[in-house]
């Protein structure tokens, strides 16, 4: 099995920063495409970031040039660096892997339990 372990989500005022990590943990699979996308209540989930294997990037409009997405390959970890953090940024953000068993060779998109980020003043 693989789990996705998050950390880092919390109550920060406006203009603050926060960093988001995952961790895939377990053995026997490979990692893809990872990527973070965030949901607030009443409101439809949104990609926030995601990052290839190779490195490319991608971000949502809504939060370009304040955050930023990066890997670590050898620990098979995804991190989501938030930097002048708005209000509107309050949602429960999720990472999500896809995952490739080495024996079954099945793919799956593997999703975190998710960490809640909170800008208020």
């Amino acid at each position: 099995q693989v789990q996705l372990v998050e950390s880092g989500g919390g109550l920060v005022q406006p203009g603050g920063s926060l960093r988001l990590s995952c961790l895939a943990s377990g053995s026997g699979f490979s990692v893809g495409r990872m990527g973070w996308s965030r949901q607030a209540p009443g409101k439809q989930r949104e990609l926030v970031a995601s990052i290839t294997p190779s490195g490319s990037t991608n971000y949502a409009d809504s939060i370009r040039g304040r955050f930023t997405i990066f890997r670590d390959n050898t620990k098979k970890a995804v991190y989501l660096e938030m930097n002048s953090l708005k209000p509107e940024d309050t949602a429960v953000y999720n990472c999500n892997v896809d995952v490739a068993m080495y024996r079954l060779g099945t793919v799956r998109d593997y999703w975190g339990q998710g960490t809640q980020v909170t800008v208020s003043s």
